[in-house]
């Protein structure tokens, strides 16, 4: 089953970004980036202590301060899985990739892609000016350049890309995300399918970051199976900076 897995995904992003994988040094492989005991691997950007902690094999977030937790190396290439639940009607936040490893002055997030995890409330809670509702697409996985990162939308909301079919659960309950990011395109499957994604980021290259955004949200099973590299310079590869990791 996992070698059957491991072929499915090989085809998809060839099928998605062509002969990538051609360059392969050796067989791709699914690792953890998280252990599911403790936050080794992840550093704290800039909220508290006791934002992040671990239980039953889950990251619990307690959504206060908002900040990012980062991973402590960066990411070029890959396919990322991870799968979140939110604890509260409308909560807030996300996972970033390409991420800056800092957060400017003045500012709680950093430059990222960021992949949107909102609870299906959030609509309800956050209406228009003139009353009318806010996309529901809004809510599960749109994919937006922030801290100005800049992409090219497949399914335009402006300067973001929204997803074309709902397919995130509420409240309480598990969803399950599959990025697959290659030179500076990225495809988002949501509970199984593709239905978003972006093109030519800005920066193609950086740090893995989850976002506390007001709300508790738990994640479980983050694994990455990283490909092989792209044609990246300086211009769009993140600064890289050293921090402790998170204890």
């Amino acid at each position: 089953m996992k070698n059957q897995v491991k072929i499915l995904m090989c085809i998809t992003v060839v099928l998605l970004f062509g002969n990538t994988l051609v360059q392969a040094a050796g067989p791709l492989e699914f690792r953890d980036l998280f252990n599911g005991k403790n936050l080794s691997g992840w550093v704290n950007v800039n909220t508290a202590k006791d934002t992040w902690s671990v239980r039953d094999g889950k990251i619990i977030c307690s959504g206060h301060p908002i900040g990012v937790m980062r991973t402590e190396k960066q990411y070029e290439n890959f396919v990322l899985h991870i799968e979140w639940r939110h604890m509260e009607a409308g909560g807030n936040s996300g996972v970033f990739l390409w991420s800056q490893g800092t957060v400017p002055e003045g500012r709680r997030l950093p430059m990222g892609l960021e992949v949107q995890m909102l609870e299906l409330d959030w609509v309800n809670q956050h209406k228009n000016k003139d009353g009318t509702l806010p996309p529901i697409a809004y809510v599960h996985g749109e994919v937006f350049g922030a801290g100005g990162l800049k992409t090219i939308p497949d399914n335009p909301r402006g300067s973001r890309s929204k997803s074309i079919e709902n397919r995130c659960k509420g409240k309480g309950l598990w969803n399950k995300y599959v990025v697959v990011a290659v030179d500076g395109t990225v495809k988002l499957s949501v509970n199984g399918k593709f239905v978003n994604g972006i093109s030519k980021a800005s920066v193609k290259k950086g740090y893995i970051c989850l976002e506390s955004e007001g709300a508790e949200i738990h994640f479980r099973n983050i694994r990455i199976m990283e490909l092989p590299p792209g044609i990246t310079n300086a211009e769009n590869t993140a600064p890289v900076v050293k921090n402790k990791p998170s204890k």
